[in-house]
């Protein structure tokens, strides 16, 4: 590969680890390495870099990190760098190190940090890696496949019992603002119910009438998905318990969606996502964020991608209302 007039990148995560973020950081490694740039990892996101916790990454440093969970480099939230001063710091040290570009792997907070550090002077190229995969100009973001598949996989298990035991299961799924993981597990597990944020939330048509259709149709056992921001599991297992005469079995999934191994799905996917940011940075292109569009790889503007408006899949969507009437 020719070399290019970029000769030294960093590369962070920033916001909530997600499955997969190691393969995309082996990823720019090697990929920056194959272009004779050096690349120095930022550990524990903005905050590592306003105070230059940082070191040189090598093949070797990356070479097993692909099938891990987490991240190697840290994350963390830094209310310094939301402030100019913190800013200010930040491409500070980026000129201190010699920094020609950062890769910064993470949500919606970290793009719109890249974007802050842009008007710096610093290039910038932002990877999507969330489990709720709601950045709005991208069709998939890193960690959803595996945060869906964990999700799914402890369902099953709870349905077992809920199934012996002809009971009503409420679980709780991330989603704080946005209801894409939890539409995605409910179509895969055949739920009785799901809640998102994108609608009101209403017990008597979203869970009630659901459970009535379901128990009038032969069914002895629920399962309700509800996503974080859309309403709390344990109300919606009290109302079950007060208004329809069940005793729910009420689950909270939490960080659990997270964790583990990352899916082929997430591993392939961050890798052509990190091949890609290097070769923007190589390019000479700034403030770009990489996404994905009918599976290929694309990048856009961060101003023009974080103004984008983005829905539920609609296609889903129908799926899970011929599913469960919702």
């Amino acid at each position: 590969m020719a070399e290019s007039a970029v000769k030294r990148i960093g590369v962070l995560t920033s916001g909530g680890d997600a499955p997969g973020m190691n393969a995309a950081v082996r990823s720019v490694v090697r990929s920056a390495l194959d272009r004779g740039i050096e690349c120095i990892g930022i550990r524990r996101g903005w905050s590592g870099l306003i105070n230059g916790d940082f070191y040189r990454m090598d093949s070797g440093s990356v070479s097993r990190i692909i099938n891990r969970g987490g991240t190697i480099l840290y994350t963390a939230r830094s209310e310094e760098f939301r402030t100019a001063e913190g800013q200010a710091k930040a491409a500070g040290v980026c000129k201190l190190l010699g920094l020609d570009g950062i890769v910064a792997i993470g949500g919606d907070g970290t793009f719109r940090g890249a974007q802050e550090l842009s008007k710096c002077g610093v290039s910038v190229v932002g990877i999507p890696g969330t489990i709720d995969n709601d950045i709005v100009c991208t069709e998939y973001t890193i960690g959803f496949d595996t945060a869906a598949n964990t999700a799914v996989e402890c369902i099953d298990k709870l349905r077992d019992t809920m199934q012996s035991h002809e009971r009503c299961a409420v679980v709780e799924v991330m989603g704080r603002h946005a209801g894409y993981l939890a539409l995605y597990v409910g179509v895969a597990v055949g739920a009785t119910a799901v809640l998102v944020p994108e609608r009101p939330y209403d017990f008597h048509s979203q869970v009630a009438e659901k459970i009535r259709h379901a128990r009038l149709n032969g069914k002895t056992n629920f399962m309700i998905v509800v996503a974080e921001g859309a309403a709390s599991a344990v109300d919606v297992g009290r109302q079950i318990q007060e208004e329809l005469a069940l005793d729910p079995r009420v689950t909270i999934l939490g960080h659990i969606q997270r964790g583990g191994s990352p899916t082929a799905k997430d591993r392939v996917m961050a890798t052509r996502m990190g091949y890609e940011a290097v070769q923007i940075l190589a390019e000479g292109k700034t403030n770009r964020v990489i996404c994905t569009k009918d599976d290929q790889i694309i990048d856009l503007d961060i101003d023009e991608g974080l103004a984008m408006k983005k829905t539920l899949n609609s296609e889903e969507f129908k799926v899970m209302t011929v599913m469960t009437g919702m």
